[in-house]
């Protein structure tokens, strides 16, 4: 049997429209990559491209990967034979790919781009509307109109157009891990039913998806990481059978820590034994993550089935108006002149809208930003002299929040002492642009990619069954102590990360010492999580154990108010969930409790 030695190495350069503009030429100029990747899409990013192409039709795609990253490394790219493959096409990907042909000609290069198609559905709406297709959350009937309809397609084309002799694919939607799981199904001949190689190249690219999230950004022991403003992009080195190492170039900032790739692993994934990918349907509840050396984290361990038969559809539609506006009181009682300024203003505007004849807000939203208000009954400032009160209304008609945009001003003259303002003037209406999402038999997508003109078709296998996990049992049982208890901060006991599906919020658990594990599982029980967070989560929470990190996955329904950008709230993706989680007061034996606060 010949073995395959080589390592496929992979930079991912982005996780998300709007990241730095340092990572490209971070990665390129290192020296120690085969592939550079970009995501780009989450799904309030295509509610603001569906709303930016029905301005101007040729756009739609996220104009940044043209206009500052391939343009700072285009030339260098080619110079090297580093491969591209970016989900920047958004819901334009041939307006990308024209863009980015213009850019190269201006450049002297002339690269060969291949464009992957097939995810707009769009035009199936209606009929799938007539069909009684439902939002798959909600179960609502899909709406008669909508901005843009996109399903998540997966690695298999990006791998084709890799084999027909792409120097660069560009995407729409795709799911994130495909710019990398692609690379590696083309340059290791990985099949389509070699499930556990697909679900670790998912895995390596759901790692670096998020970009310096992989590096020790977003972690929980922060001051650990040093030196932000420099901080590395990952490198994932990938084996053929599917493990990988994870670093980042030398001489950068962050960290490449194993308890960072943990809460990574947890980021968003729901039941981490059903991590559902249109390629394949991941088990990560076994995966084994491994400090190798300083700045070198091991991933072993990832386990696959069969994919299921259905697409998810990404979709947005326009749901009217919203304007928010924001000022700051400062003083005595701050945060009752800020509420009764927030009040005064829905009021005034109210009455305003009533003698013009308009219809009364869809929706309002006061917020205090200074004294916890996020944290409901946990919130321990309620004094403060500096409060920010941001008010936000949604209304149909764009008429009415003009109104109301004008009427926030006058506050600064009108009612509380210590009223000031943030320059930048008057607060503008956007479109208020709703996502929803759906299941799509993958037999109704036909799917291909275009190069040099020639367009070549990609047949995606159908499955014929849906496997669930089969059910894991939590860690052993605790044993409570004959000893008195005190409490702790579950930030002592554990790293945490949060993040968002729709209006689901996902906090991933992991133990500090493998040991403490079935403490915090009795402790942190699906019903004292509900509790703790009833003030912001209105529906079920389900509880995942992930033996191979010591860890856990908490997942809650309808805890962000709609999600994305129908929320209204100051934190609609739950990034703040876990660092409130963090703050739980934990129940701990006595003797624990001096050894953790020990010098």
């Amino acid at each position: 049997m010949v073995h395959d030695n080589r390592i496929v190495r992979i930079g991912g350069a982005s996780g998300f429209w709007g990241d730095s503009m340092v990572g490209a030429p971070q990665l390129v100029n290192s020296g120690l990559i085969d592939y550079l990747v970009f995501d780009y899409l989450a799904e309030t990013t295509m509610a603001i491209l569906a709303a930016m192409r029905a301005k101007k039709p040729e756009l739609g795609y996220a104009t940044d990967f043209v206009d500052v990253a391939m343009k700072a490394v285009l030339p260098e790219v080619m110079r090297r034979g580093i491969k591209v493959v970016a989900n920047a096409g958004g819901i334009n990907p041939r307006g990308c790919a024209e863009a980015l042909r213009a850019l190269a000609a201006a450049q002297g290069l002339a690269p060969r781009i291949a464009v992957v198609e097939g995810d707009d559905v769009s035009a199936l709406m209606p009929g799938l509307r007539a069909a009684g297709a439902k939002d798959m959350f909600t179960g609502e009937p899909l709406p008669a109109e909508v901005l843009s309809a996109n399903a998540y397609l997966g690695a298999l084309p990006v791998a084709r157009a890799l084999a027909a002799g792409a120097d660069i694919v560009i995407t729409g939607r795709g799911v994130d891990s495909a710019a990398t799981l692609g690379p590696l199904i083309h340059a290791f001949g990985w099949a389509m039913d070699d499930f556990d190689r697909l679900a670790a190249g998912s895995l390596a690219g759901h790692i670096i998806e998020c970009g310096c999230q992989a590096t020790g950004g977003l972690f929980t022991d922060w001051q650990d990481v040093p030196d932000w403003p420099n901080i590395g992009y990952p490198i994932v080195e990938c084996s053929a059978d599917g493990s990988f190492v994870v670093t980042k170039p030398p001489g950068t900032g962050g960290a490449v820590l194993r308890a960072a790739l943990a809460e990574q692993l947890l980021y968003e994934i729901g039941d981490p034994g059903a991590y559902l990918l249109p390629d394949v349907t991941c088990d990560f509840r076994n995966v084994r993550i491994d400090q190798l050396a300083p700045d070198r984290v091991g991933v072993r361990g990832a386990k696959g089935r069969p994919p299921t038969s259905t697409y998810k559809v990404s979709a947005t539609q326009l749901a009217g108006w919203r304007c928010a506006g924001s000022m700051v009181i400062v003083g005595i009682d701050a945060a009752a002149k800020a509420q009764r300024t927030g009040e005064a203003i829905i009021e005034r505007t109210r009455r305003i809208l009533s003698g013009l004849g308009l219809p009364d807000f869809t929706a309002v939203k006061i917020e205090l930003l200074g004294v916890e208000a996020l944290y409901g009954p946990h919130a321990r400032t309620r004094d403060a002299r500096e409060v920010m009160v941001r008010v936000v209304a949604d209304h149909p008609q764009r008429r009415a929040l003009d109104v109301f945009a004008r009427e926030i001003a006058p506050a600064g003259t009108s009612w509380a002492p210590g009223t000031t303002h943030f320059a930048g003037g008057r607060p503008a209406p956007s479109p208020l642009v709703r996502p929803f999402a759906f299941l799509l038999d993958k037999a109704w997508v036909p799917v291909s990619f275009e190069l040099d003109g020639q367009r070549a078709e990609v047949a995606v296998a159908q499955a014929n069954a849906e496997l669930a996990a089969q059910p894991w049992p939590g860690p052993p049982q605790w044993v409570e102590r004959d000893e008195p208890h005190d409490e702790l901060p579950l930030i002592r006991l554990a790293w945490a990360r949060s993040g968002d599906k729709g209006d689901v919020s996902n906090i991933g658990v992991i133990a500090r010492r493998a040991e403490w594990l079935p403490l915090l599982w009795a402790r942190l029980t699906p019903d004292v999580v509900q509790a703790y967070f009833a003030h912001l989560v209105h529906g079920p929470v389900e509880r995942f154990h992930l033996p191979g990190i010591d860890a856990f996955n908490i997942v809650m329904h309808g805890a962000l108010d709609g999600g994305g950008p129908a929320s209204t709230r100051n934190d609609p993706l739950g990034k703040g969930m876990a660092q409130m989680l963090l703050d739980l007061p934990v129940r701990v034996p006595r003797s624990l409790y001096r050894e953790i606060l020990a010098p």
